[in-house]
């Protein structure tokens, strides 16, 4: 049986889930409730994905562990925009406010990510069924 998550780990994910709720929120969402001109479709992705990732932050606060996949992806869209974007860029980008947050922010997903509960959960753990279970015979 896989050990259980601390109570220290649960309120570190919690706390991340709030700053991502407040912070993230509080960019986000002003920019799309007041936007005047037609936003270029790639940026319009960009901030719908992270209003919709500040909003779900908000069930991560009640539960840590259920909302575990949001941390996951919030850890890899960031490792992938830094390898795939930014570093073929890196002069440019190195010192903006985004490449500090999105850099800033890898270390903090790795720390408060509970990864024995990943390994138990999502990588040793069977995964749901793929077929309807046959009708037992009488």
């Amino acid at each position: 049986m896989p050990e259980e998550t601390s109570l220290f780990r649960l309120y570190l994910m919690r706390l991340l889930y709030l700053l991502n709720f407040v912070f993230l929120g509080l960019n986000v969402w002003p920019s799309i409730i007041h936007h005047q001109e037609t936003w270029d479709p790639v940026k319009g992705v960009a901030f719908s994905f992270w209003a919709a990732l500040s909003a779900l932050s908000a069930l991560g606060l009640r539960y840590p562990l259920k909302m575990l996949p949001l941390l996951l992806m919030q850890l890899l869209y960031k490792v992938i925009w830094l390898l795939a974007i930014a570093l073929p860029m890196w002069p440019a980008v190195r010192s903006t406010g985004l490449t500090k947050a999105m850099v800033g922010g890898i270390p903090a997903d790795l720390i408060v990510i509970p990864w024995s509960y990943v390994l138990a959960n999502y990588v040793k753990h069977s995964g749901d069924r793929w077929r309807s279970t046959p009708a037992p015979q009488s």
